[in-house]
């Protein structure tokens, strides 16, 4: 049997668990049980407030240090750019 990865909670990702997954899929889920499920990868929500998406261009430089903020935080680089942004208007 081979293991492909580890899930966060330490249980292997292996064929069979892959299989009960697949099995699980193909029974299908009601709308009841996807409810209230943890979100995938990728931001989080903002809450229930209007987003606005807007492009930024920053010089290499400028994009090495946020993304190294990023990191250093623990969060992505357009939230280094919205507190940034916030701290900049509360200082005008």
């Amino acid at each position: 049997m081979t293991t492909y990865d580890v899930k966060h909670d330490g249980t292997p990702v292996d064929d069979v668990l892959i299989a009960d997954l697949a099995a699980e899929a193909e029974r299908g889920y009601t709308a009841d049980q996807l409810q209230g499920r943890p979100r995938g990868r990728g931001p989080p929500p903002l809450a229930d407030k209007v987003k606005a998406v807007g492009s930024v261009r920053l010089d290499a430089q400028l994009r090495a240090q946020a993304q190294a903020r990023a990191a250093d935080d623990g969060v992505t680089v357009s939230e280094v750019v919205r507190r940034a942004l916030r701290e900049y208007l509360r200082s005008a």
